[in-house]
């Protein structure tokens, strides 16, 4: 999938999110009924007294429709994107050490080990035990 088609998608799903939360804060709350009909004015309003209500809601459903569909499409196009890792790592070949000809490595010998110390007896004793 190109990058510039899910560009152009998220951007959509942006603008329609954003859309979204402007529809639903200029929608008017269930107490604002009451408000209406004692004559608070909105009845001089761009959409009559009741289509406000009515346009805003059905826009608000489009909006979440639209929304809906691109989230739909994002996760399709992200779920068949095949994973590409842009690790070093990946890229490291591993050579043997070389050796520099010539050279040679000397044999390590095994250490001796060294004879057990003989135990220290305390002063005045012939480090004999007493029968």
């Amino acid at each position: 999938m190109n990058t510039s088609v899910l560009t152009i998608i998220v951007i959509i799903q942006v603008v329609t999110a954003l859309t979204i939360i402007g529809l639903v804060l200029m929608q008017h709350g269930k107490g604002a009924d009451m408000g209406a009909a004692f004559g608070s004015g909105a009845s001089g309003s761009l959409f009559g007294a009741t289509g406000s209500s009515n346009f805003l809601s059905k826009m608000t459903g489009v909006a979440a429709g639209v929304f809906f569909a691109t989230t739909l499409a994002l996760a399709y196009f992200g779920s068949t994107r095949t994973a590409s890792t842009n690790s070093v790592t990946d890229t490291m070949t591993t050579a043997p050490a070389a050796a520099v000809p010539g050279a040679s490595v000397p044999p390590t010998a095994p250490v001796p080990s060294a004879p057990a110390p003989a135990p220290a007896t305390p002063a005045g004793q012939s480090g004999q035990i007493p029968k």
